[in-house]
Order: C-alpha cells, then sequence, then structure tokens
C-alpha cells in the first residue's frame, strides 16, 4: 500500500468515528428534548448556533489546515468536540428552560465548529493523498463521502438506542470515550505535514475564489438548504406526531442515510465520466438537480390535494426515492469542489464550500421548525422544493471549461 493510500484511509477511519458520534448526538439533542414538551421551532433553535458556527469553523479550518497541517485540525475538531459531549453532559433538569436551552445551543455551537473543522481538513486530505488525476479523485471522493453519510446513519440508530436504553448522560459519555480513542490514533499514525502549504495572508486573498468555486457554493446552500428543511424538525416530529417510536423514527432516518450513503460511493459508475473532469460532469450536475427538485413538487402536490390514510407512509416513500438523486447530486458536487479548488489553496477553497454548505443547513433548519409549525410537513416540502429550484438554476453558470477553472480575481 502507498503512503498516500494509507493516509487516505486513515483519515477516513477517523472521519467515520467522528461522524457516527455527530449522527449520534443530533438524534440524542432532538428525541430528548422533544419528549420534555419543547416545541418544532424550538427544537430548530437547539441546532442553530450548531449550524452558524460551522461557517466561521469551515472558513478557519481552510485556512489553518494549509498553514499547519490536516492531522492538527484534525485533532482540534476531535478534542473540540469531546469538550461539548461533556458540557452537555452536565445539563440539569432542575435548571430553567431558558438557561437549559442557552446550554444546550452553547454546547451544540462546540460541537459545529468540531465537526466543521474535522469535515474541512477530512476532505482536503482527500485533494492532497489523491495523485492520479480526476478519474481517482472523483471515486475517492465518491467513497470517502458515501461511506461517511452511512456511518452518519449507523449514528442516528446508536443515538435513538442509547437514548432508550443506557439514558442521555451515559450516552455523552461513552461517545466522548470513543472520541478520544480516535484522537489518539490519529495523532500516532498521520504525518504532521499533510496538506500544508501556502496560505492567504489577507481577508481579500482568502475570499478570492474563483467562478466555479463560488457558483457551485451558492447551490451548495440550496442544496443541503433543502435536505435539511424537511430532515432535520419536520421530519422526525411529523412521525413521531404520526405514532412512530424514537427507535422507529431514528431507525427509519439511519436507514435512509445509509443508503443515501452508499448511492454517493457508487455515484462515479452513475455519471458518465469525461478526460477533462468537467465536460460530462456538470451537465450531469444539472440533470440530476433538475430530477431531484421534482421530487417534493410532486410529494407536496399529492399531501396538499389527496386524501392519503397514512400519509406518514406516503411521505416516507416519496423521500427515500429523494434519496437518489440527492446522493448522486452531493458526490458530483462533492467531486466538483476538488476539481476546482486551486492546488496551491485547496483547503482553503475547500473550507469556502463547506462554510456555504453549513449556511445552507443554517437555513434548512430554521425554515424547518418554522415551517413545520405553520404548514405541517406540506410547508417543508415546499420550501425544499423551492430551494432546489434555485440549486438546478445556479448549475447552468457553472465553467466547464478547464481554462477558466483556475481564474481567480486580483488581490
Amino acid at each position: 500500500m502507498t503512503a498516500t493510500a494509507r493516509n487516505y484511509l486513515i483519515v477516513t477511519a477517523s472521519y467515520w468515528g467522528f461522524t457516527l458520534v455527530d449522527g449520534a448526538l443530533r438524534m440524542l439533542v432532538l428525541f430528548h428534548f422533544f419528549r420534555l414538551g419543547y416545541t418544532p421551532f424550538t427544537l430548530a433553535f437547539l441546532f442553530l448556533l450548531y449550524e452558524a458556527a460551522g461557517i466561521a469553523a469551515n472558513l478557519a479550518g481552510g485556512y489553518f489546515a494549509s498553514k499547519y497541517g490536516i492531522p492538527r485540525m484534525l485533532a482540534a475538531g476531535q478534542v473540540l468536540q469531546i469538550a461539548g459531549l461533556i458540557m452537555l453532559s452536565f445539563l440539569d433538569p432542575q435548571w430553567s428552560a431558558a438557561f437549559s436551552v442557552a446550554w444546550v445551543v452553547a454546547a451544540q455551537g462546540v460541537a459545529g465548529v468540531a465537526k466543521d473543522l474535522t469535515k474541512t481538513a477530512s476532505k482536503s486530505a482527500i485533494k492532497a493523498t489523491s495523485s492520479e488525476g480526476s478519474g481517482q479523485l472523483f471515486r475517492w471522493v465518491a467513497w470517502f463521502t458515501g461511506s461517511k453519510n452511512a456511518m452518519k446513519g449507523v449514528g442516528f440508530f446508536v443515538g435513538g438506542l442509547l437514548l432508550d436504553v443506557v439514558g442521555f448522560r451515559p450516552a455523552l459519555w461513552a461517545m466522548a470515550a470513543l472520541l478520544g480513542l480516535i484522537f489518539l490514533a490519529g495523532l500516532f499514525l498521520l504525518p504532521r505535514q499533510l496538506g500544508k502549504a501556502k496560505s492567504s495572508k489577507t481577508i481579500k486573498e482568502l475570499f478570492g475564489k474563483t467562478r466555479g468555486v463560488n457558483l457551485l457554493a451558492a447551490a451548495r446552500i440550496f442544496m443541503f438548504g433543502a435536505r435539511d428543511v424537511w430532515f432535520v424538525v419536520g421530519l422526525p416530529v411529523f412521525l413521531y406526531a404520526n405514532g412512530w417510536r424514537f427507535l422507529e423514527v431514528g431507525g427509519f432516518l439511519a436507514a435512509w442515510t445509509i443508503a443515501y450513503g452508499g448511492i454517493q460511493a457508487i455515484a462515479p459508475s452513475l455519471v458518465t465520466r469525461s478526460t477533462d473532469g468537467l465536460s460530462r460532469e456538470v451537465p450531469a450536475a444539472r440533470m440530476w438537480a433538475l430530477i431531484l427538485a421534482a421530487v417534493p413538487i410532486v410529494l407536496a402536490i399529492i399531501m396538499h390535494t389527496v386524501n392519503v390514510g397514512r400519509p406518514d407512509l406516503l411521505v416516507v416513500a416519496g423521500l427515500a426515492l429523494f434519496g437518489l438523486p440527492f446522493a448522486v447530486n452531493s458526490s458530483l458536487h462533492s467531486y466538483l469542489i476538488l476539481a476546482y479548488a486551486g492546488s496551491e489553496k485547496s483547503a482553503e477553497d475547500v473550507g469556502f464550500y463547506y462554510a456555504a454548505n453549513a449556511a445552507g443547513r443554517l437555513l434548512g433548519i430554521t425554515l424547518s421548525g418554522l415551517l413545520y409549525q405553520i404548514a405541517g410537513i406540506t410547508g417543508c416540502l415546499i420550501g425544499s422544493a423551492v430551494m432546489l429550484v434555485l440549486c438546478w438554476a445556479l448549475t447552468f453558470a457553472l465553467p466547464i471549461s478547464a481554462l477558466s477553472v483556475n481564474a481567480r480575481p486580483a488581490t
């Protein structure tokens, strides 16, 4: 095994463990506070700082990964996540509702910084370790992203299971212990100079991205906002309100995310490849974005016009179908950002892109609680459809010519 392949596998395994814990934490917080009687909008509010902090964390993570190396950023993210888990475990049932919410929001903010530092460092490591052109890059990105999301799905199930079996606080301690082991493994196994490169000297230079990176980041905002507008609060609360147990809701979200991750991993076989890495991949992104937008549009129309005996089963079936085009789109976008990223500042470009990803999740989560409270799951689906149409429209401006990919604005 080559050194680059070894480093890729170590980073992937490290991120698997981190993502397992992150997915479990999402279900623990959501179900624990829903069981305490919190409204859908309040539940969404618990995750706002988590996503808002991720915007700054991605930008900073890209910069510091270039300056100090990827392993240090991975370690920093893991330590912060451990701190967030321990902080959350100190939550006292005797505290007032306002103070409890503030405490959880702060702990989630720490976890949000941790997750996005780790994500940016991990995705940047793929660019740093891939050395055989766009074909290998697409395969490695697809496998990394797909397997990571499958692990997140397992985390959703584990979170629901731990809440039922051991309770809120012991689950947090167990997850912190697992992350401690992952932190130690990465500390000893990864070369410290991995991903270290020239970093930007000014804020203007840091934000001086290519047209492709800027447009793809904008499309990413709407794509992930469109998922989280129903996924984070609306769907779990809707299913629970229709008689599903916590473990069943967590199981469905886990199955959806695992299947979605599996499709991401095989996405390169579903997309016709080009030798330049763009001329067929960008049109494919446009086609899959259109297919994706059609799913919530049709589902919202059916929910609004047809009297369905089991609306929960209809929504589950529709959103299971949603997973296929979303997975291929996500995998294509994850490849394209690395194709558009400059070799010298790839970590910064990736950080900027995933800051947009966090902004999209922030938008989706806010609207998820708000739209569900106003118009139920149908409102969430309409919000998803609007954002996906905007995402699809933006893909028509993405550059296809390799000559324009690395042309940055003057700084």
